[in-house]
């Protein structure tokens, strides 16, 4: 059991750090720079960690940079206002995520106006249907391998292995978009959602997120804890990234709003 709950750690962390790291603050907002060898090899990380759920970094970056700018209004790809439960959001998500990987949707410019990160090589590698089974087929393996016997209700966690990007997502959009509090008023619902802004790697300070997009610092206030960025101050100090200046937040917030 101790064997399978480390993989399901590693796995999901590993995985949630190049979502946040790579997709989300690289990909989508620029929020440091890198050499190309740099750049390829977090390119490779996303997809080795992400595996049978590998979510083009390209496709993201677009979807992405339309969520902020039409934070849940209509247009939003997912926001939580707009739909009954988290599954029906993802699907939605999943589908505007296709029309750009295949080039079905139309892109408006301006979400293609900064540079967005691209590996067609990787991509084709990544997102074959091929690769994502032989991935499932080793999540699977490595469960029956290590499994006890009477342990059935472990295997209950491969689902989250196969979709754990999607999954991971979902779980940042919903809830950072229903639970928690406000310090800033950004004209949306984004929220803090509180603890879980910690294991989430920070994805989970939204609203200090929407209200800063392009900082590379999540958390704004002294009780808040971004570990993704302190990842990346290291790698900024060792030479790897070169970080852009991190907002702090000196404007007089809003009150706290409770969860909804």
């Amino acid at each position: 059991m101790t064997v399978i709950l480390i993989f399901f750690c590693v796995h999901w962390f590993c995985s949630l750090f190049f979502h946040t790291f790579y997709l989300h603050r690289y990909a989508s907002h620029q929020m440091y720079t890198t050499s190309k060898f740099w750049e390829r090899f977090f390119y490779f990380c996303t997809w080795f960690f992400q595996g049978s759920s590998y979510l083009i970094p390209r496709a993201y970056g677009v979807m992405h940079r339309m969520h902020h700018e039409y934070s849940d209004t209509e247009k939003d790809p997912h926001s939580p206002h707009f739909f009954k439960d988290v599954w029906t959001m993802m699907v939605q998500t999943r589908k505007i995520y296709n029309g750009f990987v295949n080039n079905t949707s139309t892109v408006d410019p301006q979400f293609t106006a900064d540079p967005l990160p691209e590996w067609k090589a990787m991509d084709k590698i990544g997102d074959s249907n091929i690769t994502r089974l032989a991935w499932i087929a080793a999540y699977i393996a490595f469960y029956v391998a290590f499994v006890p016997a009477g342990m059935w209700y472990l295997y209950l966690l491969l689902p989250i292995h196969f979709l754990m990007g999607p999954v991971q997502g979902a779980v940042v959009n919903w809830c950072g978009h229903k639970y928690g509090y406000q310090n800033f008023d950004n004209g949306d619902h984004s929220r803090n959602t509180s603890p879980w802004g910690v294991v989430l790697l920070g994805e989970l300070f939204q609203n200090n997120h929407h209200k800063f997009k392009d900082s590379p610092n999540f958390a704004k206030k002294w009780y808040e804890l971004d570990p993704s960025y302190q990842v990346m101050k290291l790698m900024n100090f060792i030479g790897i990234i070169k970080l852009k200046p991190a907002v702090v937040a000196t404007a007089t917030p809003m009150k706290k709003v409770n969860a909804a």
